[in-house]
């Protein structure tokens, strides 16, 4: 049986490959991340609600102060994002501190936007103080380092607080704020494919002469908003700009990234061993995911079903035609970008979530109803029920919750060791199941469409990230938006490709529905700022 065939699951042998690849990736990514670690000295503290880490290369050592920096993530960040500029600054020399802004991260606070700017003024202020009074640490050569949110929140700070030795705003939002020559030693730095408000946001601080010697802001060729913080250029001007350092050692921006994806490749083939193993036992000659003859070893006719005279498929409808799909995709989604813009879903204490969580659940309802009822798409006389796939429900059951804390883990794991904050914390906990539900209900949607065709899936998805886009652009969405699609784009695909999989084994359309609501809906839950 050809592993490549539709709705063939894949042989015994190309699933033993695969498994062996996923422990191998997920064994070399571990090490690298283990790797990443050695040589520096990690301490975990809290104060006044602050979480905080320090990061030292080394023991504490009182009788050699060193420099300190306080590392400021942006709106949607959290410590874990900057730590690779922790490490960087930590093997030259100074003691790194991160922490998490309210609503960010392990900081449970909320982050109140009308007074944000005193609340981020204040959680940073907790953090110099403590970076301040540790034994190690000159008190006289503290600098600041912040991206985006965080850029605008240290430079603020510097302007008012002249003790500050030095400050780097990374992606500052906004200059106008500033006094004139306020902070005096500034390092701006911008991604060179940045939107542009931010390259007018560094000129214009520039232009006040809030920079040592009206020096241009650097730019970093090729990097964007996000990938600026991991690009080796800005690692070295952070280091060149602390005030005093004692080790020469290279950056390594991309380790921990690096070591993330390798566990991102394990989980996302090992996906396919681990489908073999749950879903793999099947009567001989059970129908397949469409409940067709060629799920079951046969060959449709060649004009289709219905060409044959014979009934479409147990259970199913009769799939839209690709001109049908299209414009329900365009009408569920746009109606639904346009009515998640007023919904009580806006209320959820989730930044930019919210609304997100809102578009899903409106073009999850509209895309199932016009399925029910769009002419063309009634179920076909005669037929019954989709089948069961020939396994006991209970173990259907056990399928699906084992399938379902795999992706759970295969999306938060890597995310949290490499790149940010994916554990849930206060108001989390409860919104986790909101945003699951509205996730679950745009899949099970998609899937009811696709019937069983990933090209099917791939229109769909498509069509919501552009829609999802451009209601950012018109401004029915937060601008924010704009920043996480491509993000919300991959996980979507990461859906598509695990659905084809899963739908292999004659899975009911409800499963790979659930498995990527927990890809697509854990992140947002756990990453977008409380409120």
């Amino acid at each position: 049986m050809s592993a490549a065939s539709p709705h063939h699951p894949p042989s015994t042998r190309a699933a033993v490959l695969l498994a062996v690849l996923a422990a191998l990736a997920a064994a070399l990514g571990t090490a690298v991340l283990v790797r990443a670690d050695a040589g520096l000295s990690v301490r975990q503290v809290t104060v006044d609600g602050v979480p905080m880490t320090e990061v030292r290369a080394g023991p504490p050592t009182p009788d050699a102060r060193r420099p300190g920096v306080v590392i400021a993530h942006g709106f949607a960040g959290s410590a874990r994002l900057m730590r690779p500029i922790a490490d960087t600054v930590a093997r030259r020399g100074a003691v790194a501190l991160l922490f998490d802004f309210a609503g960010h991260g392990a900081n449970s606070a909320r982050l109140d936007t009308d007074t944000s700017p005193a609340t981020l003024a204040a959680d940073l202020d907790v953090a110099v103080g403590y970076l301040r009074s540790r034994p190690d640490v000159d008190p006289a050569q503290i600098m600041l380092v912040g991206h985006s949110m965080g850029a605008g929140a240290v430079t603020r700070y510097a302007a008012e607080h002249p003790e500050i030795a030095r400050t780097v705003a990374i992606s500052l939002p906004d200059a106008g704020e500033l006094p004139p020559g306020h902070p005096a030693e500034l390092l701006l730095i911008v991604g060179g494919v940045e939107f542009p408000a931010f390259r007018r946001a560094a000129d214009d601080a520039v232009g006040r002469g809030a920079s040592v010697g009206r020096r241009p802001a650097v730019v970093v060729p090729g990097v964007e908003h996000i990938s600026v913080l991991f690009a080796p250029r800005t690692h070295e001007e952070i280091a060149d700009w602390l005030p005093s350092v004692d080790g020469t050692a290279a950056p390594r921006p991309l380790v921990r990234l690096a070591g993330a994806a390798l566990l991102l490749l394990a989980f996302a083939v090992g996906v396919v061993p681990l489908a073999a193993l749950l879903l793999g036992r099947r009567r001989p000659g059970s129908p397949g995911p469409a409940g067709s003859p060629a799920a079951a070893g046969g060959r449709a006719p060649a004009g289709g079903p219905a060409s044959a005279g014979i009934p479409a498929s147990s259970g199913e409808r009769v799939p839209l035609g690709g001109p049908a799909l299209l414009g329900l995709a365009v009408l569920a989604t746009g109606v639904g970008a346009a009515v998640a813009a007023v919904l009580p879903t806006n209320r959820l204490p989730l930044a930019v979530g919210g609304y997100v969580t809102g578009f899903l659940l409106v073009s999850g309802l509209l895309v199932i109803a016009g399925h029910r009822w769009l002419p063309g798409t009634s179920q076909t006389p005669g037929t019954v029920p989709e089948p069961a796939d020939g396994r006991a429900p209970a173990s259907t059951v056990v399928a699906a919750l084992a399938l379902t804390a795999y992706a759970v883990l295969a999306v938060a794991l890597p995310i949290h060791l490499g790149l940010t904050s994916a554990l849930p914390v206060g108001a989390r906990w409860w919104l986790l199941p909101v945003v699951l539900g509205a996730c679950l209900l745009f899949l099970l949607g998609v899937e009811q469409v696709a019937a069983g065709r990933t090209w099917r899936r791939l229109l769909v998805v498509a069509v919501a990230v552009f829609v999802l886009s451009t209601s950012a652009v018109v401004g029915l969405a937060p601008g924010f938006v704009l920043l996480v699609v491509p993000l919300f784009a991959v996980l979507l695909g990461w859906h598509v490709l695990w659905a084809a999989v899963l739908r292999r084994y004659a899975t009911p359309r409800w499963l790979p529905a659930l498995v990527g609501a927990a890809l697509l809906g854990w992140p947002i839950a756990t990453t977008l700022p409380l409120r």
